[in-house]
């Protein structure tokens, strides 16, 4: 695996002979360091099955794929600066997008100027798609959508819940997140009893786990990270607080929360844009369903994909689509190409709007049960019912 540090010499690389280069500033250490290793295994996923099988067909002609990544350090700033020190350094050919929707919207910045295109599954804030960039394309569901299927779900439970308490960090995901969550909430005759954000870079939230459980609610969501979703789940249980159902826009399908809190993490659920029982059915040249993709994952990294890994697999695929069918290197080429792409793939449908937004592909529900990952909703996709109401803290 290619992985260079930001203060390793730089090793100039090109499209020359028969290789494409991708460049990524990932999140490798930092606050996002679990969720930035899930996308580089996405990533080095897609590469190591393309290079055994042939490589990516432009023209005539088939090219293997390098991907040379820098750590952003979980640092929106760092990420532009080593986005634009792989394009003019490196010579990248294309830019993977990096974890997060502030480091996607430095990014983006980055590569507008430039003019290269980068297709990225990690930054699903509308923010990014809202500035008029033309280089930028998401594989993912708008951030607004993460915790409506939570919602949704909640709904059509017996007996209905009523009220719901929100959470959110205060970066331009979670801020999306929760709007999303509080609007609809809000269209569909649920209250809200508590709605607050905390710095997203806060180390204790208990004032905030104090206020919210003062509302009582039905429904308790944090819209986040991993590292706030932990935060947030050991303060419920420290200050006993009970709901009916507990949502997180991340957390519960990245393994880390499981292996974390054990019993504590189940009951729980979680907005996701991919899982092991959506029914997409791809062409062939690459696993064309989840499972089958899943299934030969978990043969090299030994641990099921997570949706972070789905989507990161996914943002490859956009580009090899788009390359195949641009026949072309060519940047400009490139880029027209991935605004008409259409295509149906194990992770869904990889298609955008004219913000290069993908709106097109709906997100599922998961829950913990028995420290496992369900996919519980919508109904036609439901490996099992949710578990509801959550049970009380000592009893899970």
């Amino acid at each position: 695996m290619l992985c260079t540090t930001l203060t390793a010499p730089i090793a100039p690389v090109s499209a020359a002979g028969d290789t494409i280069v991708f460049g990524s500033p990932v999140s490798l250490t930092g606050s996002l360091t679990k969720e930035g290793h899930l996308t580089q295994e996405g990533y080095e996923f897609w590469k190591d099955y393309v290079n055994s099988h042939g490589g990516i067909k432009v023209g005539s002609k088939s090219y293997k794929v390098e991907i040379k990544y820098y750590d952003d350090e979980s640092k929106p700033a760092t990420a532009a600066q080593l986005a634009e020190r792989l394009i003019d350094q490196d010579h990248v050919n294309f830019i993977l997008g990096p974890y997060g929707s502030g480091t996607a919207f430095t990014v983006a910045q980055m590569v507008e100027r430039k003019k290269i295109p980068m297709v990225e599954g990690n930054g699903a804030a509308e923010k990014i798609f809202s500035q008029g960039f033309r280089y930028t394309f998401g594989v993912l569901s708008p951030a607004r959508r993460y915790l409506e299927g939570v919602l949704e779900m909640a709904t059509k439970q017996k007996p209905r819940p009523q009220t719901v308490a929100i959470t959110a960090a205060s970066d331009a995901f979670s801020q999306e997140v929760a709007q999303g969550a509080a609007d609809w909430a809000a269209a569909h005759g649920l209250k809200v009893v508590y709605n607050n954000k905390y710095p997203d870079t806060a180390t204790d939230v208990s004032s905030i786990v104090s206020a919210l459980k003062a509302t009582n609610p039905d429904i308790i969501l944090n819209a986040g990270h991993l590292q706030d979703a932990l935060l947030v789940q050991k303060g419920l249980k420290e200050q006993n607080v009970s709901a009916k159902i507990y949502g997180y826009s991340v957390g519960p399908d990245t393994p880390d929360f499981t292996n974390t809190l054990g019993k504590d993490a189940n009951g729980v659920y979680g907005g996701a844009q991919w899982s092991e029982a959506v029914k997409y059915k791809g062409d062939p040249g690459f696993y064309r369903t989840a499972r089958e993709y899943a299934e030969a994952f978990d043969k090299v990294y030994h641990h099921r994909p997570d949706y972070h890994d789905a989507e990161s697999t996914a943002t490859c695929l956009a580009f090899q689509y788009a390359i195949e069918k641009a026949g072309s290197l060519e940047p400009e080429k490139v880029r027209n190409a991935l605004t008409k792409l259409d295509q149906v793939t194990f992770y869904g449908i990889l298609k955008f709007d004219s913000r290069g937004l993908n709106v097109f592909k709906p997100m599922v529900v998961n829950q913990i049960q028995n420290q496992k990952l369900v996919t519980v909703w919508p109904s036609g996709l439901a490996a099992a019912p949710p578990k509801y109401p959550t049970p009380p803290w000592g009893e899970r």
